[in-house]
């Protein structure tokens, strides 16, 4: 939800009136499908990073608008929390060594914003959720100065009607259970975003195809497992932002009322069903008009920018989003995945792409769609699988039955990857060099949940308490994650 918004409070008039506008944002969405010619003859892939900072002693540092000033490059982004930067990747096609020119840019990049991060005693954590992150840093003023997301915080705890409720249990009983005052757990909940640019008609297979993938995505790329110092999940962010974000009362869940941050439920034949079911379902949270009249605009012949339909859109949180844009005055669409943490290291950030991409490809063209042959409570269900286990959960597939995330990967869903890579006209040396390190978790058993898992229990049979455990294993964790080691191969404290 990046666009900036003029007020935090809202009249009953302009949410009426906004309401109003949505819909028909809606209708001329609709006509344009029908007609429009979008942007989709060079597919584009994206990708955004969000960071964390934080001090020499690797806890949290409230500095982003100091660090954002100081590595000065319009890349990075201010986002919720003050401890958290993000870096936005030009979108680029696929084909050729484009990857391992991306990997060179990005870690060229990154090490230029650790330097100037340094330089003010910051640093830059790749993680899905930072573990020194305490109830503690999360009071007072935790948010970053811009109106957006006071305006979202507010219009979250008002539709709520109470305090934030989290109630989380790991794979070995620790048990979070605590109320908050604010969205501030959301801001722990550190993210890689990948973005597809496809035709309109090719929309539906692509999305149910992502959505296929959340559960061996989530198995694979695990990297939060502890939250307020207690061990949760292997990818503990799935279910922290789900309850923090969550504009339900209990009543209202008990009711069935659907939540804001949503798998969804149920296959799609179009875009648009994404987006009518927004509109269906969810009342507005920040309802800002724009002076735009989209049908006037269509029918003139230019492209309307449907700005209050794709504002309420980044308010609904899909973990398969669908994104309507605008470049260079053409319309197009992307499939936004928002699976994956980010981390831990830029090659494994470079695997995991990689590994949707190439898979995404082959499942979305299949003659017989795996989404025809497995139910949607079925796809559902791994992926909470991949979230509460990692790379030890289980996943059913079709023809295959319930089998270990390891196995599915290693027998079926590689092929698939070096294949759709392969279409893509990826390279050879592209493929083994990325998708190399996907086999290479699967062989292992390693990911950045279970490395930090480990981690913190060798450190704790030291003698160590909790907190300062994973301290010193944030400590060892930033040392692997500059040196871009993929993270099967990092060693643990000795």
């Amino acid at each position: 939800m990046g666009a900036d918004v003029d007020t935090i409070t809202y009249t009953r008039e302009q949410r009426q009136r906004y309401r109003e506008k949505v819909q028909q944002c809606l209708d001329v969405f609709e006509r344009m499908l029908s007609f429009a010619h979008f942007e989709f003859d060079r597919p584009m892939t994206g990708m955004e990073i969000e960071l964390n900072l934080v001090g020499a002693d690797f806890r949290p540092r409230m500095d982003n608008a100091k660090v954002l000033e100081h590595i000065a490059d319009p890349e990075y982004q201010t986002e919720l929390g003050r401890y958290n930067i993000e870096f936005n990747v030009a979108p680029r096609p696929l084909p050729g060594n484009s990857a391992m020119e991306l990997e060179e840019v990005l870690r060229t990049s990154l090490n230029r914003a650790q330097a100037k991060c340094m330089e003010l005693d910051n640093r830059i954590i790749m993680i899905g959720m930072l573990p020194t992150v305490m109830p503690e840093h999360l009071t007072g003023n935790w948010m970053s100065g811009n109106a957006r997301y006071q305006a979202l915080n507010d219009a979250v705890l008002t539709a709520r009607g109470e305090d934030v409720y989290l109630e989380i249990e790991g794979p070995t009983g620790e048990r979070l259970v605590r109320y908050c005052d604010s969205l501030a757990p959301e801001s722990a909940c550190t993210s890689m975003q990948l973005h597809l640019q496809v035709a309109p008609m090719a929309f539906a297979d692509h999305w149910n195809a992502a959505q296929v993938l959340a559960g061996p995505q989530l198995a694979l790329g695990a990297n939060s497992p502890f939250f307020f110092g207690h061990r949760l999940w292997a990818e503990s962010r799935i279910e922290v932002f789900s309850q923090a974000a969550d504009t339900r009362s209990v009543e209202l869940k008990n009711q069935g009322v659907r939540p804001r941050v949503f798998f969804g439920e149920r296959w799609i034949t179009s875009i648009f069903d994404l987006f009518e079911e927004n509109v269906r379902y969810f009342p507005a949270l920040l309802p800002e008009i724009s002076e735009e009249d989209p049908q006037a605009v269509l029918d003139a012949g230019g492209v309307p920018s449907l700005a209050e339909m794709r504002l309420h859109n980044g308010t609904i949180y899909r973990w398969n989003r669908p994104i309507y844009d605008i470049v260079k005055g053409r319309p197009h669409l992307r499939v936004e995945n928002r699976v994956l943490p980010a981390g831990p290291t830029i090659i494994d950030t470079m695997a995991n792409s990689a590994f949707y991409y190439g898979t995404l490809r082959m499942l979305a063209q299949e003659d017989r769609p795996i989404w025809t042959r497995m139910s949607f409570a079925a796809a559902e269900d791994n992926f909470l699988s991949g979230a509460r286990d990692g790379i030890d959960s289980r996943q059913y597939w079709p023809g295959r039955g319930d089998l270990p995330a390891t196995e599915l990967v290693l027998r079926h869903l590689l092929p698939l990857a070096h294949e759709g890579l392969r279409q893509w006209g990826v390279s050879d040396a592209v493929r083994e060099r990325y998708l190399s390190v996907i086999e290479g978790r699967c062989l292992t058993g390693v990911n950045g949940a279970t490395w930090q898992v480990h981690a913190v229990e060798r450190l704790e049979a030291r003698g160590l308490d909790r907190p300062e455990a994973l301290r010193q294993m944030l400590g060892h964790y930033a040392e692997n994650m500059h040196a871009n080691i993929p993270v099967h191969e990092w060693e643990l404290p000795a």
